[in-house]
């Protein structure tokens, strides 16, 4: 089972917080596309095209999952699309929100990413969800 793990990569501490949900997967027995890692960081406006092929084009084709970290002020607007795109497809999707409970987050996540997925609050609690959509997809 292929899994898109998505989310802000500006920082270390974003890219180092999808590493760990990378880590949780693989351990689960997923493989992973994760865009920082396979694809790389848009320096300048020059890497726009090889960004959007790589990740989207390229990085989405056969994924059966989208995992998404939501922590922080916003949802980044990359992740807003994959999200939308994978619910298109009737990709399943399961967001990670570990900052804040998701009762306090509707202005900053909106309806639309709460009601679309379920949202895991924990990284044991990802896990937990991760083994049951599995044992589903099996």
């Amino acid at each position: 089972m292929n899994v898109y793990i998505a989310g802000k990569i500006r920082t270390d501490s974003e890219r180092k917080s999808l590493e760990k949900i990378d880590r949780l997967c693989k351990s689960l027995g997923f493989k992973t596309f994760l865009p920082h890692r396979d694809v790389g960081l848009a320096k300048s406006i020059k890497d726009v095209k090889r960004i959007f092929r790589g990740d989207i084009e390229e990085g989405l084709k056969n994924i059966n999952l989208v995992v998404a970290l939501l922590d922080g002020f916003h949802v980044g607007a990359g992740t807003a699309w994959e999200l939308g795109y994978a619910y298109a497809k009737g990709i399943p999707t399961i967001g990670l929100k570990t900052d804040e409970k998701i009762s306090n987050a509707l202005e900053y996540l909106s309806v639309i990413l709460i009601g679309s997925m379920p949202i895991a609050t924990s990284f044991k609690e990802l896990k937990e969800n991760l083994i049951r959509l599995k044992k589903e997809m099996d």
